[in-house]
């Protein structure tokens, strides 16, 4: 491609296959912007791997983007790994569900799951240890959790207290028969 004349059908760097560097080069030598004649010249032509329509580098944006009105299919593709890859690892996450469950009577017990495999289940648990973690994790689970503990406490103390009055009735018969 040293002396490329206009007109003369050459091997074309670009892939366009037209075969013409008067195509490529649409003006004449004499304006300075065609074909470079000289090897090794650094105007961006086709001798050292710049643009063959006789462009200079300075004309290709930095971020790699073609000029305007560039054939995109004339184009290589880049070289390394396309922008949607990362080489960065991924996190591996892990789902663990807990499940906490009471009943009316204030006795409460946990169950574990290790993504659909269970790990533990029906292992009993103190209301105060219920009371703790919740405190512990956040407090607006705290609030509703301590209220449903609160209202089982107090259910259990009317209990207590109902079984307190028999117990009393009990020893008064008793006595009464001694």
């Amino acid at each position: 491609m040293d002396d490329a004349q206009p007109g003369t059908p050459t091997t074309d760097p670009t892939g366009t296959g037209t075969g013409d560097t008067a195509a490529a080069a649409s003006t004449s030598p004499a304006t300075g912007t065609g074909v470079a004649s000289q090897e090794g010249s650094s105007n961006g032509g086709p001798a050292d791997g710049g643009p063959a329509d006789g462009s200079t580098a300075d004309d290709t944006p930095s971020d790699g983007t073609p000029p305007e009105g560039a054939d995109v299919a004339a184009e290589k593709p880049k070289r390394g790994r396309p922008k949607g890859s990362s080489s960065a690892k991924t996190t591996r996450v892990v789902t663990l569900t807990l499940t906490v469950s009471g009943s009316a009577d204030g006795e409460w017990q946990a169950e574990l799951k290790n993504g659909t495999s269970w790990v533990a289940r029906g292992l009993p648990v103190t209301a105060a240890a219920v009371s703790q973690a919740a405190a512990a994790l956040h407090a607006d689970l705290a609030g509703p959790i301590d209220e449903v503990i609160e209202t089982a406490r107090a259910a259990k103390a009317a209990r207590v207290a109902e079984l307190e009055a028999e117990l009393e009735q009990a020893r008064k018969a008793l006595a009464e028969m001694e």
